[in-house]
């Protein structure tokens, strides 16, 4: 049954009451967690989909077009997915906060940013991979985000030549099998599963809280999602102002 409070300070009770009663709890988040960070998501009307340029977002962020046009790709890429001066949020620190005190068990995120590792939590499973990540395809050598910032047009492995690829999950490519395996482990075995932050419109991704078969569900979005109804407690609000106050 959703519990829908229209009084702010009711939900945040709730909510309260819900972290404070359990021990096994699991966060699954989106890019909503980010933008109080200052970091654009794709989908709102504020987003990255509403902006015009010569190729859609969805397009550019394909394999076949980092194939096809690495050097359009990280244009794009440079201009529009890093945000390396963005700073965790009251979400992010509250979330790291609540694994330190034992009571989180993982944050399954499908966000690139690595935020939450800043904000210090230790178990965090990238759905999507990192922007912080870059590897040569060719020998495998490891680069940080500032070498393919700084980098002009395409990056090249300084060993061997290789192009350098974002270690991030492109349209048309599968998510690491680990790591899919990981967060069912986790969704599957939590008492508390906490959606933030994401429409849920984003497969296979948002298809892996099917495994939540736990107490309570919480939502909290400022935007509708598909499991709304299916929520103990429902909470249409940023998630940052949510969690500031728990």
């Amino acid at each position: 049954m959703v519990i829908f409070m229209e009084k702010q300070a009711d939900f945040i009770t709730e909510l309260k009451n819900i972290v404070q009663t359990y021990d096994n709890i699991v966060f699954f988040g989106g890019a909503g967690v980010s933008t109080e960070s200052g970091i654009p998501d794709f989908r709102s009307v504020d987003g990255l989909y509403h902006q015009q340029y010569d190729y859609p977002p969805e397009t550019i962020l394909s394999h076949t077009f980092y194939r096809r046009n690495p050097g359009e790709f990280f244009r794009f890429y440079r201009n529009k997915m890093l945000f390396l001066e963005a700073k965790p949020n009251a979400a992010h620190l509250k979330l790291a906060e609540l694994e330190a005190q034992g009571k989180l068990k993982a944050v399954i995120t499908q966000n690139i940013d690595g935020l939450h590792q800043a904000a210090g939590s230790r178990t965090v499973l990238e759905l999507h991979g990192s922007v912080l990540r870059n590897y040569c395809e060719k020998c495998g050598q490891f680069y940080d985000v500032h070498y393919v910032k700084d980098a002009a047009g395409v990056p090249e492995c300084e060993k061997c030549g290789g192009s350098v690829k974002p270690d991030v999950v492109l349209y048309e490519e599968g998510l690491d099998q680990k790591t899919i395996n990981d967060a069912v482990h986790y969704i599957h075995n939590a008492q508390v599963l906490i959606i933030g932050g994401t429409s849920l419109a984003v497969y296979p991704a948002a298809g892996l809280i099917d495994y939540f078969n736990g107490e309570k569900l919480v939502v909290i979005n400022k935007a509708p999602t598909p499991r709304d109804s299916h929520a103990d407690l429902l909470i249409q609000a940023p998630i940052g102002e949510v969690f500031a106050q728990i």
